[in-house]
This record gives structure tokens, C-alpha cells and sequence, in this order.
């Protein structure tokens, strides 16, 4: 069973987090949530338009 984080573990954990988002940015897609969820449930049924 995993044990709780303290307070200073999760700020820890979370800075870290933003400093590595930070330094290795993801480009945001073009596409809406629902497009991009429409398409791959497409290539998962093996579907096409």
C-alpha cells in the first residue's frame, strides 16, 4: 500500500514537475479533444471517415 506524501513531498514533487514542463514544453495540438478522441477511436476500429 503507498504511504501519504507530506505537504513539503507533494510541493516537491509538483516543482519538479513544472520545472520539467518547463524546460521540455509539448506543442499544443491543433485539433479540439473531441476530434483527437474521434480519431483514435478510428484507427482503434480500424475505421475510416
Amino acid at each position: 500500500m503507498a504511504k501519504k506524501l507530506s505537504k513539503a513531498q507533494k510541493k516537491a514533487m509538483i516543482q519538479k514537475a513544472q520545472e520539467a514542463r518547463a524546460k521540455h514544453p509539448q506543442a499544443k495540438s491543433a485539433k479540439s479533444g473531441f476530434e483527437s478522441i474521434d480519431e483514435e477511436a478510428r484507427k482503434l476500429t480500424g475505421q475510416t471517415k
